[in-house]
């Protein structure tokens, strides 16, 4: 409050707050028992402790959706167990791309997430009819962007 400028502002904000019921109240500090008790709450315990063994019994499923505009672009990921428990995911990508670079990358990201979670057997799915029939070796790469991507297959 020693400075001037800074004084007006607070006297200003303090008239024009004035009008309304606005009050103070300090929130107290978590305490670290707490949150310790909230992580213990919230945290799978049955699903997470899938041993690489059931994973070779069933399929796991992997949708993939991206999308890319003039702001940015981005994709929505969801895994899937056997026992049906689910990730999702939801990455913004900090560079420009197309609607099928995105693809490519959701479907990598995903992919690499599936690979540190040991799944064995993955059914991709995804709305890009062009990205699906590269990986699945329908169609052949004629761009040189496509063609890169198809290599991390």
């Amino acid at each position: 409050l020693a400075k001037p400028d800074t004084s007006r502002r607070l006297i200003k904000w303090s008239v024009e707050l004035g009008e309304y019921d606005v009050k103070f109240k300090a929130r107290p500090a978590i305490k670290s028992q707490v949150l310790a008790d909230f992580v213990g709450d919230n945290t799978p315990t049955e699903c997470m402790e899938e041993n690489p063994s059931e994973n070779e019994r069933g399929m796991w499923k992997l949708s993939v959706d991206g999308s890319s505009c003039i702001t940015g672009s981005g994709a929505g990921l969801v895994l899937t167990s056997p026992d049906g428990w689910t990730l999702e995911y939801a990455l913004r990508f900090g560079f420009k791309a197309t609607n099928n670079e995105v693809e490519w990358e959701a479907l990598i990201a995903e992919l690499t997430i599936a690979k540190h979670l040991v799944v064995q057997k993955i059914k991709a799915s995804s709305d890009s009819q062009l990205v699906v029939s590269l990986a699945s070796g329908e169609y052949e790469a004629r761009e040189d962007s496509m063609a890169k991507y198809l290599s991390h297959f």
